[in-house]
């Protein structure tokens, strides 16, 4: 059981990881006692971390129980999204990419 954060692949490196902390914490308070988010919570809590362009992120927002974050600093722009925890997810979940920092120069990235 895991949590998909989904981070459109436009958004800069050094922005990453406060949008993406607060999506995980953002997507447990939607679905706090929801009975998988419950199970996953109490377990190991696994998060898997991906890149979407914008043509797979707007196919994304057509899955169930997620959250959509925007971000103030981008003019409110769509950034990610977060899928409550589930034993399985469709297909397309397969198909992502992990996210690796992206402006990496000389072995530091932007951040």
């Amino acid at each position: 059981m895991k949590m998909y954060i989904i981070v459109k692949d436009s958004i800069p490196d050094k922005l990453v990881p406060v949008i993406t902390a607060h999506a995980s914490l953002a997507c447990y308070k939607k679905y706090e006692s929801n009975e998988d988010m419950i199970k996953w919570i109490t377990g190991i809590f696994k998060k898997v971390v991906c890149i979407a362009n914008e043509i797979e992120f707007e196919r994304l927002k057509s899955e169930t129980d997620f959250v959509l974050l925007t971000e103030s600093s981008l003019d409110n722009k769509e950034v990610c999204l977060a899928f409550s925890p589930r034993e399985e997810y469709s297909k397309i979940f397969k198909f992502l990419k992990m996210w690796t920092p992206q402006n990496i120069q000389h072995g530091k990235s932007d951040l």
